[in-house]
């Protein structure tokens, strides 16, 4: 039988642990909440070689990604909500950016590459920034790059046919040599996107 005091402590020490996984989660991101992956160590080379293809059927290679920080989104077009929020988040964190969002390169890379062809990507991509660069290429090659960038994805079988992807939903940030240098998480507050941005553009270039 359980007393009062048993049971007071059961929900004490329930809330508790309830309040370390939401800090972990304000802390770490929703990447570090959902998978059991720990995301990359700040400095980290995350930017390794690679061919693409982007929505406009251009070859994309790492020497396109460096040289400015970049903005690294990992989803597909099937996607039906965090994808699109995402990228129409990025496109209003732009707007608020001004000139500075010029400093930054941003890039949406599919995990789904059997179904987001190039011209798929660009009639999904027009509803957004046109300075959001789509990238797509042969399943290994993303496999390759995914891994690189530490993001995790998985095909779902969906009951009656068909499929979806699970993926990470944060946003990488790299500085312009490629490395590591932070995460926007799934609808993080605007005013705490928009800073790490001007952050980010505050960088630039290495130095030669």
């Amino acid at each position: 039988m359980t007393t009062p005091m048993r049971t007071v402590r059961i929900i004490a020490l329930t809330a508790v642990s309830v309040l370390i996984a939401l800090a972990l989660v304000a802390r770490l991101g929703v990447w570090d909440a959902m998978f059991p992956s720990p995301p990359p160590s700040y400095g980290a080379v995350m930017v390794k070689p690679f061919t693409l293809v982007d929505q406009r059927g251009q070859k994309v290679t790492e020497h396109d990604m460096l040289g400015r920080p970049a903005v690294v989104f990992f989803g597909f077009t099937y996607c039906p909500e965090v994808c699109p929020t995402t990228l129409a988040d990025i496109t209003s964190w732009i707007g608020e950016l001004g000139p500075e969002a010029n400093r930054l390169g941003f890039y949406f890379v599919t995990v789904d590459p059997g179904r987001d062809t190039p011209e798929e990507l660009n009639k999904y991509l027009s509803s957004f920034d046109p300075r959001i660069r789509g990238l797509t290429g042969t399943a290994a090659d993303i496999d390759a790059v995914a891994k690189a960038f530490g993001i995790y994805y998985k095909r779902i079988e969906i009951e009656g046919g068909g499929y979806t992807m699970d993926h990470t939903s944060s946003i990488l940030l790299l500085d312009a040599s490629g490395r590591f240098a932070g995460t926007i998480t799934y609808q993080e507050a605007k005013d705490v996107a928009v800073a790490k941005l001007k952050r980010l553009a505050e960088q630039g270039a290495p130095a030669a």
